[in-house]
């Protein structure tokens, strides 16, 4: 009795578990950035050593969609799901997943059911599809998919927004910095003048530079929680184009404390060179799937911050060198 024990016990354990294993993936995202879908199935125990003993099936719903037949090594696929897919030399590793063109996917409950000769095993996944379509720094989303789930914290490609916290925090600070030294400009001006014709022109700075400042602000507080797709992008539309004020202001500033010098043109020209690099960076970062033209629009924004620097130095520098500034006289 105990040795018919013994070889029952030693048998199973030769032939390994009757249950196939899959890593748990509960849903996968695609977007219209993703060429192609990817629905993970990955199982964990595959011990067959030929694709031969291998037969997969995939349905989505109810309804069969895709059928590998391993001792035929062949391949049925539904007329709807035509591009569907999966890796035969992958299959001893484990790797059941199914590919298809992102036309022809469909949202909904995909089932993976893989056999290997006596053992066999299912596991359910949940397509679904997101209207932004951003892709989030650190993941290879190149005709990918999105794990959710447990898989996220396997270094899955995730979906995000186009800036990491640290890219968003430069696009808010080069701003407000650049607004806080035009509001330094002003406060030589408004020491320095009280000629009737300065003091209009320093009302319209203050009225042009106050609204800038608002819309900066309003800006920042949609882009920096990043949630809302919509939000972010208006956000970041309101900082980048209003921006641009701070060009005309700038010119303003000069005409009205010393008139253009040849440091005050170069000072502008810099200004005007941030500005466009800041427009073009938006423009491709809105246009494009992945996030890899921040740093452009960054650049742009630091450029725009610096010549206000440059600006308050010189004006400062001129100041100095002087009791009262006088205006331009009109020839």
């Amino acid at each position: 009795m105990w040795p018919l024990v013994a070889a029952l016990l030693l048998g199973s354990c030769c032939c390994g578990s009757a249950q196939l294993l899959f890593s748990k993936v509960k849903s996968v995202e695609y977007t219209k950035c993703n060429d192609t879908v990817v629905i993970p199935c990955k199982v964990l125990n595959v011990e067959a050593q030929s694709t031969e003993e291998m037969y997969v099936k995939w349905k989505l719903n109810q309804t069969y969609i895709f059928i590998y037949d391993g001792s035929k090594n062949n391949s049925t696929v539904e007329t709807n799901f035509s591009s569907a897919k999966i890796s035969v030399s992958d299959l001893l590793k484990g790797d059941a997943s199914l590919k298809m063109g992102r036309t022809q996917a469909v949202v909904g409950n995909y089932t993976c059911e893989v056999t290997e000769l006596s053992r066999e095993g299912k596991t359910v996944i949940e397509l679904k599809h997101r209207m932004d379509s951003n892709s989030s720094h650190g993941a290879d989303c190149s005709n990918h998919t999105t794990p959710a789930g447990d898989e996220k914290e396997k270094g899955g490609c995730t979906l995000a927004s186009w800036f990491s916290p640290n890219e968003k925090i430069l696009i808010v600070i080069f701003p407000i910095l650049a607004i806080l030294l035009f509001w330094g400009k002003f406060g030589i001006l408004t020491l320095k003048y009280k000629s009737t014709r300065t003091n209009k022109r320093i009302i319209l700075l203050l009225v042009a530079g106050t609204v800038l400042t608002v819309i900066v602000i309003v800006g920042a507080i949609l882009l920096i929680p990043g949630e809302n797709p919509v939000k972010s992008a208006s956000g970041l539309g309101l900082i980048v184009i209003s921006i641009g004020i701070l060009i005309p202001l700038q010119y303003n500033v000069f005409m009205t404390a010393f008139g253009m010098a040849s440091f005050t043109i170069a000072i502008l020209i810099t200004q005007v060179l941030g500005y466009v690099l800041a427009l073009v960076g938006l423009c491709l970062c809105i246009m494009a799937c992945e996030p890899v033209h921040g740093p452009l629009l960054i650049s742009g924004l630091g450029i725009i911050a610096l010549a206000e620097l440059l600006g308050l130095v010189y004006m400062k520098f001129v100041a100095s060198n002087q009791r009262t500034i006088q205006p331009p006289r009109n020839k």
